[in-house]
């Protein structure tokens, strides 16, 4: 049977045209030819996401992101709408989690599945929506309280530059330059008094040396003095001294108690009453010697006088 050329003209511009709308398709992230399943999910924000990049799970490329749109509800969401080609199944409660593909920009879709038994997603499902912080956020969070605490310190710094600002007026300036032009004559003047001590030692070091190889002889003496002391038996000398304190102690303390010969003579009350009735007796005896003293020297006289108590 022979074709006419009309009909494979038809044949060709219909090959043409399904090949165009397949192309197109493709393009646009479907695939004609496989059972892809549909979902969706609704962000606030997506910048850096554009169609056809891969939608993931678990790190593996399962899909596109087919279109990018405004929701119908006029509350300025966008909602995303991801073609997954494979057969993987996850519950209603997997999540769609936006994130950072790298440090240049751009952003990506990853499905977490949820694998918790419950029903499984069924095309046309909208997924939980969730953002993961990239690096960009993460510095961005670091250095907002590090930049306000810069503005902070640097808000204190030029107030503190401004009342120091104030402080140093005129007056204080020239205060200032006269203080630090004393000082430069003061560091002067110490300059040449450390000048004149060198001099002064330099003159005076062979005497210094003698003095110091003075004080080195002192010193030795003494060490070697110092050496016979601890080498000598001070540790005996110092046990008889406390033996003989003892012993003294003990002898104050028997004469304190009334023993021996002179702690009755300490004690006791009748030797001093004895001694004091004798002194008394001495006393008149004399007296009476005093008064009639041919009583008592007959030498002298060879008659007896009579002894008569003197009533005075």
């Amino acid at each position: 049977m022979k074709i006419s050329r009309e009909v494979k003209t038809a044949i060709l511009v219909i090959t043409s045209l399904l090949l165009i709308i397949y192309l197109f398709n493709y393009l646009k992230g479907e695939n004609l030819f496989n059972s892809s399943r549909t979902f969706y999910s609704v962000y606030d924000n997506v910048e850096g996401l554009a169609p056809s990049t891969p939608v993931t799970i678990s790190g593996l490329v399962v899909g596109k992101v087919q279109e990018i749109s405004f929701t119908d509800d006029g509350s300025g969401k966008v909602r995303i709408k991801l073609l997954v080609d494979s057969d993987f199944e996850f519950s209603k409660h997997s999540q769609a989690e936006l994130y950072e593909t790298g440090l240049i920009g751009g952003k990506a879709i990853a499905i977490v599945p949820s694998l918790d038994n419950a029903e499984k997603a069924q095309d046309g499902d909208y997924l939980k929506s969730t953002v993961k912080a990239g690096l960009s956020e993460l510095v961005n969070q670091k250095l907002t309280p590090l930049q306000e605490k810069i503005e902070t310190v640097l808000e204190g710094a030029n107030l503190s530059l401004n009342k120091i600002n104030d402080v140093f007026d005129e007056q204080t300036k020239t205060n200032l330059k006269q203080s630090i032009s004393e000082l430069g004559t003061t560091i002067r003047s110490f300059k040449n008094t450390s000048e004149s001590l060198n001099a002064l030692i330099s003159d005076n070091k062979g005497n210094i040396e003698s003095s110091l190889q003075k004080f080195s002889e002192a010193s030795a003496s003494m060490a070697s003095i110092t050496e016979e002391l601890a080498q000598s038996n001070l540790g005996k000398t110092v046990k008889e001294l406390e033996e003989t304190l003892a012993n003294f102690k003990g002898i104050l303390s028997g004469l304190e108690k009334g023993e021996g010969t002179m702690g009755k003579l300490l004690k006791d009350d009748g030797l001093y009453n004895n001694l004091k009735g004798a002194t008394k007796e001495m006393e008149a005896l004399l007296k009476d010697i005093k008064l009639h003293p041919k009583r008592y020297f007959r030498i002298l006289s060879r008659k007896e006088i009579p002894y008569t108590e003197d009533e005075n």
